[in-house]
Formats: C-alpha cells, sequence, structure tokens
C-alpha cells in the first residue's frame, strides 16, 4: 500500500500539446506546497534521456517518484502521454495500491489542434507533422473507463478548477514550509 487515506493521487493523460503539463502546473501553482509534479516528459527525456519504448525504465522511475512522494505525504500529479498499452498496468497498480483518493482525467484535443499548438511553441518546431500523425492516438483511455475525459473547449482555468474541486483538493490546505 502507497500513501494514506488523504494523500490525492492525480494522473493527467493526453495526447502532445494537449495541456498536460501547463492543467499540472496550474494545479500546484493553486494548491500550493505539499503537491508533487512527476512529469514523464521529465523523468524520461531529462534524467534518462531515453524513448519512449515498452518497457523502458521511465515507467518504473514514474511509479517509483510518485510511490516516494505519496508516502511522505505529498499530493501527487502524474502528468504525460501515458499510452495506455505501456503505462496502464504500472497506473492501474499505483491506483488499486493507494490507500487515498484516485482521480485520472485525459485532455481531448483533436489531431488538428495538435497541430495547431505545436506550431505555437518554439522548442517543437524542429517535430514534424508526419512525427506528430505518429505519436498521436485518439482517445487512448485506460481500461476500466477510470478517466473523465476534458475536451480542448475547456479552458485551462475551467480544467484547473474543475480538478481542484472534484480531487477535493480545493478544500485541503497547503504545507506549511
Amino acid at each position: 500500500m502507497v500513501g494514506t487515506g488523504t494523500t490525492r493521487l492525480i494522473v493527467l493523460r493526453g495526447n502532445s500539446a494537449s495541456g498536460k503539463s501547463t492543467t499540472a502546473a496550474g494545479i500546484r501553482d493553486r494548491f500550493g506546497r505539499g503537491l508533487a509534479l512527476v512529469g514523464q516528459d521529465n523523468l524520461r527525456r531529462e534524467v534518462l534521456r531515453e524513448h519512449d519504448r515498452p518497457g523502458a525504465a521511465n515507467i518504473g522511475l514514474i511509479d517509483t517518484v510518485a510511490r516516494y512522494a505519496l508516502d511522505a505525504g505529498y499530493h501527487v500529479v502524474i502528468e504525460g502521454i501515458l499510452y495506455a498499452d505501456r503505462y496502464g498496468d504500472m497506473l492501474a497498480r499505483l491506483r488499486t495500491e493507494h490507500r487515498g483518493p484516485t482521480h485520472a482525467y485525459y485532455l481531448h484535443v483533436p489531431f488538428e489542434e495538435t497541430l495547431t499548438r505545436h506550431a505555437a511553441k518554439a522548442d517543437l518546431a524542429h517535430i514534424t507533422e508526419p512525427r506528430l500523425r505518429s505519436w498521436y492516438r485518439p482517445l487512448d483511455l485506460l481500461p476500466g473507463a477510470v478517466e473523465t475525459v476534458v475536451d480542448a473547449a475547456s479552458s485551462l482555468p475551467e480544467t484547473v478548477e474543475r480538478i481542484m474541486r472534484e480531487t477535493g483538493l480545493a478544500d485541503l490546505p497547503a504545507r506549511e514550509n
């Protein structure tokens, strides 16, 4: 078992440029201290410098970091593309073993919107449309209807507010130190 009865585990999934990282940062900004962000891109690309593939080391690292933070009393937001066929088993185990409430959200953005959002990001200009298309998986939901789908019509403030409210974070105090 992992975490406590009061720690929150939140999983934010979706295709590239769906708003996962921005939403996660918005949740942490709104909540304050005591919420850990476990970003797939950071752990996979920066810490391990590995490609996203089945059985890759980042899957276990994401699990380990999330468990450590939950056991230390932090609320945890895991965010990333987190393809269902590669990360689903790890996320299911974590959800089952977490003592507190767990919530999962899939940020759904149509491919055309993904292209538009990528074009607006200078650091992603090197990613071509064919490459982006090869990554894109429409509604790559986890089995068991465990995710709430949030579509592109939801603004960032609306999405953050919704997640804060539905997870109960809005009613919990931040850490003092």
